[in-house]
């Protein structure tokens, strides 16, 4: 989602400044007391901790639980970025003191808080109904917020499934089809993909992709695994994901067929209205930055195709978690908001309104998500189109470094695309940066 790809360069920084170990989780029969002494008609305040453009608010959730309960008071503390956000959790959780009733946890995080936080979170998979639980989710996004030993620490909101977002007039231009069935048949590989790439650049001035970054992030948890072992230890140099990505995108970088822009960085915004490049691996949430940064004037220039390969293994950048610390003041009726917030219905509603696509298969699988079409991308079938991504997506391996092991590699392949490195200088610079990163 939007707010989760604004701050992926503050994600390392802040992981690697402020990582702190767990603080002490409520003891399970301080937390049996409270349950039993818990009154579910009492008066209560919950404060949730969100960052970013969570939604919850402007998709009516919060008015609506508090009518559905006229006793509950939901109070909402919002920090605009994901990492001053996580900084400040991190802290908290250390001292034990200060924690929201919710907490919110990105994508970019949950692997951190699964190893060195757990026990101070509610486990989901341990509640009378974890089994109802797990089933509304996802299995691979359930598993991003489990522990080895079972705990779930998060209940999952939404999720960024990838698909290929192309300019039509810009294809049309280079002679290639724009229906995007025929567009799906180009690129059913991502070697397809850069074959198609190199007869694009033969006849157009415009890049084919906007940055070797967009091939390699996208295709990189399309492997087995990605930058770890199933123990979450980095081990990029022995990647099937990682070997199979960067053969693509460096490919694409020393070939010239990507304009090498930094995403989200100002050139990069510029170029979307300005036509440099014709593809972009897009989440679902990219289509809400597409539309920001082209305006009125995008409208039916996009449409939407599959990523390559994701009838066998699809991809997924985003997403995040809602957690109960487990020393909070209102853990019960914490839960209570947390699981119905999360609950599949509600993620209908959030994608309907604020178009953050479910983590859960029955809320994907709703006609309202299912048949969501997107005018401004010529009516995509968006809900079709992603809900069929989310649904090929195996999980991979995750771990508290992944934002900086990727950064090592997607910097990498900037200086081959500028000339800089070749591609196998720039493997090795890419794995010894790796290897700093996560003092290796």
């Amino acid at each position: 989602m939007f707010h989760s790809s604004k701050s992926r360069a503050a994600w390392g920084a802040a992981l690697a400044a402020v990582l702190l170990t767990a603080g002490c989780g409520g003891s399970d029969d301080a937390s049996a007391d409270a349950a039993a002494e818990y009154d579910p008609d009492a008066p209560v305040t919950l404060t949730v901790g969100t960052f970013g453009t969570m939604d919850f608010d402007n998709a009516g959730l919060y008015e609506e639980y508090m009518e559905l309960h006229p006793n509950v008071t939901i109070e909402q503390n919002n920090v605009a970025q994901s990492a001053a956000y996580y900084k400040s959790l991190q802290t908290r959780l250390a001292a034990n003191s200060g924690l929201d009733d919710i907490q919110a946890l990105e994508i970019g995080f949950i692997a951190d808080v699964v190893r060195n936080h757990a026990d101070a979170f509610v486990d989901f998979a341990a509640e009378e109904n974890g089994d109802e639980l797990e089933g509304n989710f996802y299995d691979w996004k359930w598993g991003q917020a489990t522990t080895a030993d079972g705990k779930t620490i998060g209940l999952g909101t939404d999720t960024g499934p990838q698909a290929m977002c192309y300019r039509k007039d810009l294809f049309e231009q280079a002679g290639l089809p724009t229906d995007r069935a025929q567009v799906a048949e180009l690129w059913p590989t991502w070697d397809a993909y850069l074959d198609t790439a190199r007869q694009y650049q033969s006849s157009s001035d415009a890049a084919f992709v906007d940055s070797p970054a967009s091939i390699f992030s996208s295709s990189v948890y399309q492997g087995d695994v990605a930058y770890n072992d199933e123990e979450g230890n980095p081990i990029p140099e022995e990647s099937d994901g990682v070997e199979r990505a960067w053969e693509y995108a460096s490919t694409a970088a020393d070939e010239g067929l990507t304009a090498n822009l930094s995403q989200f960085g100002d050139e990069w915004n510029a170029a979307f209205s300005n036509g440099a490049f014709a593809t972009i691996a897009c989440p679902a949430w990219m289509l809400g930055y597409i539309n920001s940064q082209m305006g009125d004037g995008g409208a039916g220039l996009w449409d939407i195709a599959p990523l390559p390969g994701s009838d066998e293994s699809a991809s997924n950048w985003g997403g995040s978690f809602l957690g109960v610390p487990a020393d909070g003041e209102n853990v019960e009726a914490a839960k209570d908001l947390a699981e119905w917030l999360t609950a599949p219905e509600q993620q209908v509603k959030m994608f309907t309104e604020a178009a953050h696509f479910p983590s859960s298969p029955q809320a994907a699988e709703d006609p309202g998500v299912m048949g969501a079409t997107n005018e401004y991308f010529s009516g995509a079938p968006t809900g079709e189109i992603f809900g069929e991504s989310a649904a090929n997506i195996q999980r991979t391996p995750i771990g508290p470094y992944d934002t900086q092991i990727q950064e090592a590699f997607t910097t990498a392949l900037t200086d081959i695309a500028s000339g800089g490195a070749t591609p196998d200088e720039g493997w090795e610079n890419a794995l010894k940066a790796a290897r700093q990163a996560t003092g290796g």
